[in-house]
């Protein structure tokens, strides 16, 4: 936690600073205004995923710097498709087509905007984009890696291509979509299925675990299966838990209210913090990726909108004795955290 304090969050911050300056810079008045936003409200991502950064040795700031390039590249997109007046899945899917890039050294650019009215951005979506290109086209053997980020990216592009379309078309996409996934998955709902593809943390784990130069194949295989779907399961259902009430305000889709009642979702998270612990458990620094877990747990849970939520008092209580000690220790830290670090704007 004092590396992560002392180094990880500051260099995450350098590099988020660098990205609200080229934000600023965007012509285009809503593309501009989405970019700023994206950033000021979901800062808490790019710190958190930063944390992998620990695992790549000496090339750290190689991690922070494609962790937060590629984050906020998923972070700028999914205000556009959410706040934007578009319903088009081919705008989706073009918009999503950077992210594919990013994970694709050597692949061309293109017009993401192609489908929306919004188009002059000033190069920024561009140079986030190449940013995370440059970053992996200089790591060896991404090739290990490469399918796994590819399925992992192209999960949670399909993810918001089908979330993101008009309201009555979404459930049915997402229910159709799991229905090719499902045989694999029989314990899986389709929208805690739809949770598990929205997260970038396997994505995290492999390039810093790629950077530090300990990857091999079958290591490359085992961080897909044990981030996939519990953890990443679990990192987003705990984004969708806190977003409840601003979801319902904005009209967007939220998993968690897919949910019989109180008492069902706690039941599940439940399960998802059970499985995520024993599949993090056969991958090596697993301290290190139970940090991960338990961490997730209190830094969510330490948000300030979950003080909003009906019953989320109790449901913090629960969800911290479950998940151990060292969830209560994040949730505490993050707390003083908030309080004591600058305010920054935009």
């Amino acid at each position: 936690m004092y590396r992560v304090y002392r180094e990880v969050f500051p260099s995450v911050h350098t590099e988020l600073n660098q990205w609200i300056e080229r934000a600023k810079a965007i012509p285009n008045d809503e593309l501009r205004s989405q970019a700023l936003m994206s950033i000021e409200e979901k800062t808490f991502h790019c710190e958190g995923g930063g944390i992998y950064s620990l695992l790549a040795g000496n090339r750290q700031s190689e991690a922070v710097r494609f962790i937060v390039a590629y984050q906020t590249i998923s972070d700028y997109l999914d205000n556009l498709c959410d706040r934007s007046t578009s319903m088009d899945p081919e705008d989706f899917r073009m918009l999503h087509e950077s992210m594919t890039d990013a994970l694709t050294p050597g692949n061309e650019l293109k017009n993401y905007y192609a489908y929306r009215e919004d188009q002059d951005d000033g190069g920024y979506l561009h140079a986030l984009v190449r940013t995370c290109q440059s970053v992996l086209g200089s790591a060896e053997a991404y090739s290990l890696v490469k399918p796994h980020t590819l399925k992992l990216g192209s999960l949670y592009n399909d993810l918001q291509v089908h979330k993101h379309v008009m309201e009555e078309e979404r459930i049915p996409r997402l229910k159709k979509w799991f229905e090719d996934h499902q045989d694999q998955w029989p314990n899986l709902q389709w929208y805690e299925f739809s949770a598990c593809t929205g997260s970038t943390l396997g994505i995290f784990c492999l390039v810093s675990y790629l950077l530090s130069g300990r990857l091999d194949e079958s290591l490359a295989k085992q961080i897909e299966k044990s981030y996939f779907p519990f953890m990443q399961g679990l990192h987003i259902l705990l984004d969708y838990y806190i977003d409840q009430q601003e979801d319902e305000e904005e009209g967007d889709l939220n998993f968690c209210s897919y949910y019989t009642h109180q008492q069902e979702m706690k039941d599940r998270f439940s399960y998802f913090v059970q499985h995520t612990d024993e599949e993090i458990r056969k991958l090596p620094d697993v301290s290190f990726h139970q940090m991960i877990h338990e961490g997730l747990v209190g830094m969510y849970l330490a948000d300030q909108k979950v003080g909003r939520l009906a019953d989320g008092r109790n449901f913090v209580k629960g969800l911290l004795r479950i998940s151990g000690r060292k969830a209560s220790f994040f949730y505490f830290n993050t707390k003083m955290y908030h309080k004591l670090k600058p305010g920054r704007s935009l």
